[in-house]
């Protein structure tokens, strides 16, 4: 009898937190390696928040709390879904988790069963699969190509609804393309959807407030008030309020599905962090000058590694509408060579011949689901991003 779950051999570690953990065991070596492969912002949490958190600790607010989050952390998210998406939601239909990721497990793992398909729109982030796998569901992935701007169309949606399909995730602008759906995409996306009641909508709305020049975010529920029962909106401060080790996710949704959510997270993680959670009051409640100050620097980075990539013969990298990624196609360097001799057959080489030739740490574009592209997170301060795209330039001018 194995020891091991057989569950276990549907899902595979996170590429990006491989490459992000190789990249920092060479820096220790004392290898020069620039990594670009992280998803999280270089910029130190706001002051604000980290006060809320010392007074939390002061105030002794460090035990156990509900298993799904703080009442006063709740009515904040309530808050704030009816001032930025005009959603209403009631604190019985929220739940608070370790991280955006424990909120989509939850909610997986409550709905799940044998022979249940979920759509994923790829690219995709790279939990997306493997976390419907290790629930017991299938994949069913389909493409945005570069053509469509990483983007897919009502057409393709339709044409992948089986009587199985129970969830479509929805993640945009995003991860890694950083590409966004406009209200009229998305309300094609949605008209699609009200045609089929047995299909819920999962939405991932982490980079809502990392949005770019004239694009404006919406939501499914926001777009379409008849999928609101049959929605759940995803959301966290990791990313608009520099809290990735918080680890604070939050959803809203029926209240039925809430509960089963909430059954799941009393039996594994229960509560996420005491601290934590009284910390994200203060960053929904508190001051929002951050936000602004960030996206400021996000856009004039982006605009950066647009521009030097751009200027690499074989490299195509469009302009994304938000978050803080880019995704170029490398179709004109695959079937090159590297200087130390390693072909490049595909973006996966691309990727370690360039960590190992130029150290420059990159994910390829296999581990989101569509090649031949890489990802490159801009999270990092402008002479390391031009320093890095300088690298990636020499590389690819140098290969034959």
């Amino acid at each position: 009898m194995p020891f091991l779950s057989d569950s276990l051999s549907r899902v595979k570690p996170s590429p990006s937190i491989a490459i992000t953990t190789l990249a920092g065991e060479l820096r220790a070596a004392g290898r020069d390696v620039i990594g670009l492969s992280a998803g999280e912002p270089d910029f130190d949490t706001p002051d604000n928040i980290k006060a809320a958190a010392i007074k939390a600790i002061e105030e002794g607010k460090t035990k156990y709390t509900a298993p799904d989050g703080i009442i006063e952390l709740k009515r904040a998210i309530c808050d704030k879904f009816q001032r930025d998406n005009g959603l209403s939601y009631t604190p019985e239909q929220v739940s608070v988790g370790t991280g955006g990721k424990q909120i989509l497990y939850n909610a997986l793992m409550a709905t799940l069963n044998p022979g249940d398909e979920v759509i994923i729109p790829a690219p995709y982030w790279v939990s997306y699969p493997d976390m419907v796998r290790l629930a017991g569901g299938t994949p069913v992935i389909v493409e945005g190509q570069l053509e469509t701007g990483f983007k897919i169309t009502a057409e393709q949606l339709e044409q992948a609804i089986t009587p199985r399909t129970k969830w479509l995730i929805f993640n945009s602008p995003s991860n890694p393309t950083g590409a966004g759906y406009r209200a009229d995409e998305l309300k094609a996306l949605t008209d699609v959807l009200m045609r089929h009641p047995q299909v819920w909508v999962m939405t991932d709305d982490m980079y809502e407030h990392l949005v770019f020049g004239d694009f404006t975010f919406c939501t499914p529920a926001e777009i379409e008030p008849g999928l609101y029962e049959r929605t759940l909106t995803c959301n966290g401060v990791s990313k608009a309020y520099a809290m990735t080790g918080w680890r604070i996710g939050y959803a809203a949704g029926p209240k039925e599905l809430i509960a089963a959510m909430r059954k799941v997270q009393s039996q594994s993680t229960s509560n996420p962090c005491s601290i934590s959670q009284w910390a994200t009051v203060e960053a929904l409640e508190g001051p929002q000058d951050y936000i602004k100050t960030s996206k400021e620097a996000f856009v004039r980075r982006r605009d950066l590694v647009v521009e030097m990539l751009n200027q690499i013969d074989g490299v195509t990298c469009p302009v994304p509408d938000g978050a803080f990624y880019v995704y170029p196609s490398i179709k004109g360097l695959i079937g090159r060579t590297s200087p130390a001799g390693t072909a490049i057959s595909d973006d996966e080489a691309f990727a370690k011949a360039l960590l190992a030739e130029a150290d420059v740490a990159v994910v390829h574009g296999a581990a989101f689901g569509l090649s031949p592209n890489f990802r490159v997170s801009y999270a990092a301060s402008d002479d390391t991003l031009r320093e890095a795209c300088r690298r990636i330039q020499s590389f690819c001018a140098s290969l034959s």
